[in-house]
This record gives C-alpha cells, structure tokens and sequence, in this order.
C-alpha cells in the first residue's frame, strides 16, 4: 500500500514538474561579482539559482556563467559578505556588487522564548543547522547532532531499533534526579522521561523534518527556562514554508544494511571440549554432557537486518498561507532475531500572516505510529555462556523442538542458561505507542505601538502506549510444573504534557543614547498527567504475577522575564530573572527564584580592530545564573504522608480471608529546589572573513542541595533510605571548537570541523554535618548477588569505581583472593576498598570534514573520548572456572579471559575489571554525487552511500568501548550500517 502511495505520489510531482519546465526558457547568464569597498573581483564567490543546488563558483577574475531563466532568482553567497540576491529579467549579463559583512553573525538563533541574533548573544549559544547535520542512515534526531557540538555528548544505550539515548551537556548536574537537558521543538516542551515502546524521545520527530538545533548550555541562557534548565536545553526548530515561496518538493528514500560489528570472546567448541576434559580427568559426567555439535551461538542469534526509510516533504503556499506538509516511513530491522521498528509519522506546518504581517500564526502539528517488535534481549547474555558443543535443535525435545538442559526426570534445569534461539523464537513482545506533539503560536505586532509584541503559545504532548507479551507453557526457562507455566501480560501507558506560555515583548532603539533595549515579561502554566496498568501472569491465568495501575500529575507554574540592553552595539547586557513553582514541593518550598546575567563585549567593532581585515569577529562573554531542578526519580509526592495500597497477589491472609494492606511511604516534608549556579566566560572569535571561526569557554557549575537518596536512622522515618536535599556537586570545564574552510575555489571547497570538551565533576558535601566515617552512597549494580562496583563519596568524581587494589604475580598474573591490605589492619574487609577510576571521559572531542568537488560530496564525522573506564561485567561474571560444570547436569561456556586470570571463583570487586576504555570512533562516512535539472531546470538528484559505525580504535578488550555507566553488561551491540539512497528535489 505505501508503495502505491509513493508511486501515485512521484508520478503526479513529475507531472507538475515537467509543466513548470515547459512554462520558462533557460539561457546563460554572465557576470563579474565585485566587492564594494575596494572594487576588487572576488573569487570563489558561491552562484546557486535560488531553490536548487544548480549552481557555480566565480572563478579567479571575479567571474561567472550559469543557465537561468527570466523570473529566476541568482543568490550570491560569500565567507564575510553580506548575502544578495537578483531576480533575472530580459539581461544575459548580471554584474553584482557585494557588502562586507561578518555574514555568519547576522544569523538568527533560537532562544528561549524569542530569537536575537549570533552576535548579539551574549550567553553560551550553540546552533547547529541542516547543512551541518550529520550524513547517513539517520533514522533518530540525536543522530544529526552527535559528535557536532563541545560540551553535547550523545550516546546510545545499544544498538536496538528505537533504542534509547543519553545525552549530557557539560556533564551531569544531579545524583539521584534527572542530568536530561529540556528539549523543546517548535515551542512545545517535550516530556524526556519517555513511554513504554518509546525509550527515545527524539523519535518523536523524523530528522529529516528539522531545520536546525540550538543548545544552550550555561545559565545566563538556560535561566529563562528555570526549573527545567539545569542540565541544559535544546531547542529544536523544524523546516516551514514561506511566504511568496513556489510549490518544492524534497523527497529521500534509503535501504540499509546492517552487520553486527564483532563478537564476545568465548572458547569455541574444541577448546571448550578440551578444557572440560583436562578440569574433570576423573569425573566422567562432564565430559559425558558434551554434545558433537561446534555452534557459534552469537551466530545464531544474531543476523543481517535490512531496513528502509522513505519520507516526503512539501512546501509551497496555499492562498498566501505558506505550509510544509511531510510524511515518512521507516522499517528498521535489529541485528538480533526477532527484533525491529515500524515508525509512520505526519506533520504538518501552516504559518500565516495578517494584518500586513502585524500578526504571525505558526501552527504545527505532528502524530506518530511507532510498532515494535522486541526481541529477548536475554538471549545476548544467554548466548556468551551456552555450551557451544549443543546444536540449538533438538527434535525429541518437548520444550519448543530446542535442546534443552534436564533434569534425570525429564523437567528443565532451573539453574540452567536457556537455549538463546528459544528464547527469541519462543518469545513474544510487541507494543504500539501512539504519539503527537502540537502547537498553535500567535504573535501580534501592536498597530498603535509597534514596538510591543504579545505572544501566546498553546501546546500539548500525549502519548498513548499499548504492550504485550506471550511465553508459551512449553518454554523452558518458564515451565512450571505444579501450576502451569509460560507467561502472558500486557499493559498501558497514557502521558498528557498541555502547555500555555504568554508574554508581552518591547523592544526599540534608543538612537540619543545609542542604545537599544529588548524587554520580554511572561507566565507560563504546564501540567503533567500519567497513566498505566500493568497485568501478568501465567498461560493459564492460575498464578498470578502482577496487576497493578497507578495515576499522578503535577503541575508548574512560572514567571519570567528578560531585559537586553545593547549600548553602540558593542557593549551587550542581559538580565533575566524566573520564578518558578511546582507542586512536587510543600507550600513552604514550592517557589524558587532563578536569575542570571550576562555582558558580551564585541571587540573587534572598537577602533583598534574595526579595520584590521584579518580579525572578522571577536566578542568576549561573561555570564552568571542559577537554574533549578525538581525533576526526581521518586514520584510526584516525595513530601507528602501517604500510604500504598498492597497488590492482589500481596494481601495479608487471616483464616481463610486475604485482606489489602495499606503501607506508610517514607517522605521528607521539607524537600525542596535542587539549584545550581554556573559561572561563563568564553570568547568568539574569526579569522579571515570567517574562514576560521570558533569558540572558547570556561565553566563552572556548582549544585547545591542536591536532591539525593540517603540512609536514615531506624526509626525515624518510615523507610531506610530517603529522598532529601543533602550535598553539593561542583563540574569544572573548558570547551573549544574551530571550523576551517582552508579550501575555497571554483569547483573546490573543503570545510574542517573540530571540538574538544574537558570536563571534572567532583562531590563536595553529601551529609548534612560534616561526618569522615561517611564512605558515600554506594551505586552501580553489576551481576553477582546484588553486588554494586560504583559510589559517590565527598571529595571524588560520582560514579566513581570502589574496588579492592588487586595484587599480581611475578609474571604480572592477578593472584585469586589476594588483595592489598590497604588500612593495615592484618584483615581484607570492606574498608580497604578504594576509589578508582570513573566512567566519565576527562576529555571528549568531535571532528568532521567535507569536501566537494564539482558535483561530488564526500564527508565524515567521528567521537573521541579519552581517560574514561569501564567495569567489564562481562569477565567477571563468565570467567572463572566454577562456572564451567554444575552438577545439577549442565556445563556453561566461559569466557576467554579465564584462561588469563585462572581464576576459580568470582572476583567481582577487584580494580582488575576496571579497564581503560579510551576510543577513536570514526561514525560515519559519505560519498555523493548531484545530477541537475533531471526533470526541470530547478531539479536536483543525489545518490549517495554511507558507512555508519564504521570502526573503533581502543585498547579495550570488550566488545565496545562506549558504555552508558561505564558498566559493561551484555547489552545489544552496536551495528555497523551501510546506506544506499538517493535524493529528490524539485
């Protein structure tokens, strides 16, 4: 059916296309481009006919020759001019006079609640546009920007179709409540906590829907946000139509194939068979276990997934009301069995204006389908372990037709791994999430005073989700005797984000003072509402293992406002102040007040630089504010007393009556903002009409009453561990980036792109009075009996490791059990456990390049992250030799490490898991060609290849080096991707 569609579709745009060739006569057009002041010819000035890429460059003696029609619009661009454009009439030769002008700065970004321009920012602004968006298989919003920005980390949770994302700008801020930055598209501030069957709120949005990115990342920018901006906050805008703007037509279609980039390693069957053998020379009943088979179970599990993407986008005007209409569709297929996405999305644009433009409407709708097919990602961990000398079929087996480990009566080993293949053919789990996110923004220009505007944003955010499962009776790992096993549930989740902003914007140029002030005053409202209901049990419904549901709210209220006063243009202030509320807090700490301050100086328009040609920009910047944060991981009513109702397969018995309990939650009545103050100072610099440009920053952040979990005294409160404002957190960096266009000629252009982030978190206050017997809160659960391998303590980075310092051999070998006596005190005990090592990379950097020559394009982009660790799990949980046999009746896999360390039993603390995890990853590669006036003088076509994940340079020995937590389990590897598509634009 969406074949047809796209095929109707493509054959009607052909149609149109083809008649708008045949409505103008192209001819050639010749010209020389001049500049202003000096009257000197410019080369390498850039010639597209406007709303194609058909185009050319002037060559060394100013000049140019390009085919146009008359009405045709010429746009001349230039590094470190003004742009301009002419409209061909009845001439064959255009000459064209340029402006100097710092071009890059006269661009507009995105703020909060507004918009000023490059130069006139004076916080730490970052923005990064479609034409700087990354180049592939880009099927999530995160993708575009990965690797773009210093201080914008972006990671992926694995490699699952939809999976989810961690991003974090200048490190985290919070312990225990949420480090997401806010993230608002078109005005609508989207709720980051995600839904069931959506674990990324990016996909909310189909890239190839959005215009542009802005970050803002320190708080004199992020303060008008309040509450919501401590982690910072990105702003997405999305493409629009125009007004005046003809019928274009954008669309793009790619096919991808996807591999999975390497392997655990684990002994394979000879090797396996061998060392069973030479462990058990006496004991025939492990080598009695071993099958003929030689199965490579990664192999098994996982595949060769084939995925597409098709989407659509058209922009034009309906009755001088200028619209974008798009739609797309994207099936994308995991790498292990049995998982994949099936994503449909719309979106709609209409911005209108009235009144001779005194009142703008910008209304924005878009809805999402999202179906997914999960795969038992317990079959990863299944796989590394599972005795590679079994072959997974086994036709006398009744569990599935699957070899299965047995009891001597024929019932499965509990105990036992479960056959990886069984566990995704067995195994059913799908959700449908419906989504859409929607806005309607009018702002009007007062008639009697036009230098006053109001503007009103009415926004919402719902989403609907619908999941499922089903285990069949016979599936070993749920096969239940006595009751009947297997395993079914479903659930829902409901999620309702409405939103109403309003403010009255003045702005007017004081030309006696030479100044211009910009004052903005609001209020905003914003409610949170969430559902669910979860139910599960067995096949036969005789046991049941869960039937719950829960409702909650909460509610924000804000005022705000902002003052920017510019004095000679080069002498920039702005003020900005919000008070917040939210009903997570008591009436006695439910407001706080966030201000913040900033003051640019652009250097380069006094008098000692204004002329000096080789200086384009320099603009210093200060800036200081206080943002809040009340985003906690505990509920809407952490200060409330409340009691829980106890679940139906919880009830207390008496006699032969189940009767529901009530359980007192334990609360602080006094909890309140978590705040957190930066501090900015950065410098903007240019370099020779910008082709060198860039940006130095300093920061520092300090948290103070971080909203964190801690252990209470017995008896004074109604739980062990509370959720309190106790202890401060300080993040220290420096960010620099520099963009280089050392190539600029006719046919010719290469473009560098770099950035570096060092960033140093450190605790410094975790108890309310000053305690040094505190060790901290321990973190970072691993597999092992409940075992946790992080913790946050008062003078070290959070998640820091807390390990015991191994002790080696001669040979440089790890002695099993041996440990340094680190306290002295003759004994190995809790307390010589030390801190070593964290997660988080001390320096991470982004790098890009492109190059185009003549019609070719080819580009890359690539991370890397230095001086960060990671605890392999993987080792210390499937290497060590007590693992191989069981004498219940089954033998398990182990991984290649046990043959380093000959370990007998689990050393799950020891630092010798903490490995050094450094990498260079190189994210993608592209090469594509542009075709013109296909099928109109206006038409472009571009094929184009990628390489996605194309290779990881580290010493880590693991399966890969960027790990989410720095805790390396078996999560679903990262694919390596290769994209072919093809681009259409009429």
């Amino acid at each position: 059916m969406m074949k047809k569609v796209y095929l109707r579709l493509g054959f009607l745009l052909l149609i149109l296309s083809s008649v708008n060739v045949c409505m103008g006569q192209s001819r050639q057009i010749t010209g020389k481009v001049t500049d202003a002041t000096s009257d000197e010819t410019l080369p390498g000035v850039t010639v597209v006919l406007k709303g194609t890429t058909i185009g050319t460059i002037t060559g060394m003696n100013g000049e140019f020759a390009i085919n146009a029609a008359k009405g045709d619009v010429l746009r001349f661009s230039f590094v470190g001019y003004e742009e301009k454009e002419v409209v061909v009439n009845d001439e064959i030769e255009i000459d064209v006079v340029l402006e100097q002008s710092v071009e890059s700065l006269e661009e507009v970004v995105v703020i909060g609640y507004g918009s000023t321009k490059k130069k006139d920012a004076t916080g730490s602004v970052e923005a990064l546009n479609s034409s700087d968006f990354n180049k592939g298989a880009i099927t999530s919003a995160q993708e575009l920007l990965s690797g773009r920005m210093a201080g914008v980390q972006v990671t992926t949770a694995g490699g699952a179709p939809g999976d989810g994302v961690v991003i974090r700008i200048r490190g985290g801020s919070s312990l225990s409540a949420s480090n997401d930055p806010l993230i608002v598209i078109d005005g609508v501030t989207v709720d980051s906590d995600g839904i069931s069957g959506m674990r990324n709120p990016l996909n909310t949005i189909h890239p190839s829907d959005i215009e542009s990115f802005t970050v803002l990342k320190d708080a004199s920018a992020t303060a008008i946000y309040g509450s919501r901006a401590s982690n910072g906050v990105i702003i997405i805008t999305t493409k629009k139509g125009k007004k005046g703007e003809s019928l274009h037509v954008d669309i793009n279609s790619f096919a991808t194939v996807s591999e999975p980039r390497g392997s655990v390693d684990v002994l394979n069957a000879t090797e396996f068979s061998e060392l069973v053998a030479r462990r058990y020379p006496e004991n025939n009943r492990p080598v009695e276990l071993l099958g003929e088979a030689n199965t490579d179970w990664q192999d098994v599990i996982f595949r060769t997934s084939y995925s597409q993407d098709h989407n659509i986008g058209i922009t034009g005007n309906i009755k001088n009301i200028p619209f974008r209409l798009s739609a797309a569709y994207t099936n994308q297929n995991g790498i292990l069995k049995e998982s994949g996405l099936e994503r449909k999305t719309l979106s709609l644009g209409l911005n209108p204006t009235f009144f001779d433009d005194h009142l703008r409407i910008n209304v924005n709708v878009r809805g999402m389908i999202v179906e997914n097919q999960f795969a038992n990602q317990g079959s990863i961990g299944s796989a590394m372990i599972f005795d590679p000398t079994q072959y997974p079929l086994d036709e006398t087996s009744e569990y599935g037709g699957y070899f299965t480990w047995l009891q001597e009566n024929g019932n499965p080993i509990n105990l036992a791994p479960s056959n990886p293949l069984a566990m995704l053919d067995l195994s059913e789990a799908s959700s449908e999430v419906m989504r859409s996110i929607g806005n309607v923004q009018l702002d009007y220009k007062f008639h009697f005073l036009p230098e006053l505007r109001a503007n009103l944003n009415l926004g919402y955010d719902i989403s609907d989700s619908e999941t499922e499962y089903f285990t069949p009776v016979y599936a070993s790992w749920a096969y239940n005797e006595q009751h009947g096993g297997g395993g079914m549930g479903y659930g829902s989740q409901k999620r309702e984000n409405l939103l109403l902003d309003f403010y009255l914007n003045y702005a007017r140029n004081l030309e006696k003072l030479d100044s211009r002030i910009d004052v903005m005053a609001g209020y905003s409202w914003q409610h949170y509402w969430r559902y669910g209901d979860n139910y599960s049990a067995n096949v036969n419904e005789t046991v049941l293992y869960g039937d719950t549901d829960y409702d909650t709210e909460n509610y924000q209220l804000s005022f705000f406002g902002r003052l920017n006063y510019s004095f000679k243009e080069k002498y920039l202030l702005t003020l900005t102040l919000r008070h917040d509320g939210s009903s997570r807090f008591s009436k006695d700490t439910r407001w706080g007040t966030f201000p913040s301050m900033a003051f640019a100086w652009r250097i380069k328009d006094e008098g000692f630089l204004k002329n000096v040609d080789k200086v384009s920009d320099l603009k210093f910047r200060v800036g200081y504010g206080v943002t809040g944060q009340q985003n906690i991981s505990s509920g809407d009513y952490p200060y409330l007393p409340r009691y829980t109702f106890s679940e139906d397969n919880a009830k207390y018995q008496l006699g032969d009556t189940f009767y529901t309990t009530l359980r007192p939650e334990g609360y602080d009545a006094n909890i309140k903002w978590e705040e957190t103050e930066t501090y900015n100072i950065g410098i903007d610099y240019g370099f020779y009409n910008n082709r060198i440009t860039g940006v130095i920053d300093a920061y520092y952040k300090k948290t103070n009453d971080l909203i964190n979990f801690i252990p209470v005294p017995g008896g004074t409160n109604l739980t062990n561990q509370i959720l309190t404002n106790v202890g401060n957190l300080e993040n220290r960096g420096v960010e620099f980036s520099l963009n280089v266009i050392p190539v600029q000629k006719k046919n010719l252009t290469w473009e560098i792109g770099y950035n570096l982030t060092y960033n140093k978190n450190e605790i410094t206050k975790l108890t309310a009075t000053d305690d040094p017997t505190y060790v901290g809160v321990n973190v970072g659960g691993i597999s092992g009996y409940g075992n946790t391998i992080q913790i946050h303590s008062v003078g070290y980075p959070m998640y820091s490791f807390y390990v015991y310092e191994q002790v080696y051999d001669t040979d440089g070998t790890p002695l099993e059990g041996v440990y340094v006596d680190r306290n002295n005190d003759g004994i190995i005990s809790n307390d010589d456990r030390y801190h070593y090592k964290k997660a988080a990379p001390d320096l991470f950097m982004g790098f890009n390049t492109t190059l185009n020559w003549k019609n070719w394009d080819i580009s890359l982009a690539g991370r890397i992250a230095l001086d960060n660790y990671v605890y392999n799990n993987v080792w210390s949980s499937n290497g060590t030799f007590n693992r191989l046999y069981d004498s219940s009746g089954f033998l398990s896999n182990l991984n290649r490490n046990v043959l380093e360390t000959e370990f007998e039993n689990p050393q799950y603390l020891s630092d010798y898991y903490i490995r050094h995890a450094s990498y260079l990853r190189l994210d993608n590669i592209s090469l594509g060609y542009t075709f013109n006036k296909v099928i109109g003088e206006k038409s472009t076509l571009r094929l184009y290849s990628t390489v996605q994940n194309v290779f990881v340079i580290s010493d880590y020995e693991g399966l890969d080096p960027e790990v989410i937590g720095g805790i390396d389990n078996n999560i679903y590897p990262r694919p390596t991707t290769v994209q072919l598509g093809v681009n259409l634009s009429f």
